[in-house]
């Protein structure tokens, strides 16, 4: 009697979208992070093949649920820019160049060791930022570290400002804040609140000019 052949099914596995955890340590980590990624998506909108994300479920092993890690702020090039419920590395093929954290002194041991060391060994992150808004524990509150032959290196400051190769943009302490500076433009990109408040001041002198030039050629005005 012939033995059956019962080909390999590979079981689906489904990966989860939250850890359980909450957003962020405190509402001004929150703040920080949702101004700090929505700069960088809106510096990179024009970019199709670089995605900027944070406080995403990144899993990094296939087939293990547990081996995951969630960036406060990341930026990935090569993959489509578009929303995701998590990141599987396996199949996007790239892992963050960029990542930066938003520490406390709650969050110190896991962002100096554990997840200092899956950067640097597992994911291979190129530039990787640490920012400690209150002045917990790190000094200075700002630091960052550049893959080099394996290991991490200290990025020294330039002008009270942290150079990353990877984006152009120097990372900057403003009080308790963090902005991204473009040396192109020489200024700070602009958080959600400017970018709107930027956007009524463009509207009302483009009203303006244009009362003017109606004034100018005598040009009756569109409500009349």
């Amino acid at each position: 009697m012939s033995s059956l052949s019962i080909p390999n099914i590979k079981r689906r596995i489904t990966y989860p979208t939250s850890d359980g955890k909450p957003m962020a340590e405190t509402d001004l980590h929150r703040r920080l992070m949702t101004a700090l990624i929505a700069a960088l998506q809106a510096f990179y909108a024009a970019e199709p093949q670089v995605y900027v994300s944070g406080n995403l479920l990144l899993f990094y092993e296939e087939g293990n649920r547990r081996r995951h890690i969630s960036p406060d702020v990341f930026v990935v090039w090569g993959v489509p820019n578009h929303e995701r419920e998590n990141y599987l590395l396996w199949e996007e093929g790239h892992s963050p160049r960029f990542v930066i954290e938003l520490t406390s002194s709650s969050t110190r041991r896991e962002d100096t060791n554990k997840k200092f060391e899956l950067y640097r060994d597992v994911l291979k992150v190129r530039e990787y930022f640490l920012f400690d808004p209150m002045g917990d524990y790190l000094t200075p509150s700002m630091q960052g570290w550049r893959l080099v032959k394996g290991q991490y290196r200290a990025i020294r400051a330039a002008e009270g400002r942290l150079p990353s190769q990877t984006t152009g943009l120097h990372l900057e302490r403003d009080g308790n804040e963090l902005r991204l500076w473009n040396p192109e433009t020489a200024a700070w990109l602009p958080t959600p609140t400017e970018r709107a408040d930027q956007a009524e001041e463009r509207a009302a002198r483009a009203e303006a000019e244009l009362r003017r030039l109606r004034e100018r050629y005598g040009l009756p005005d569109e409500a009349t």
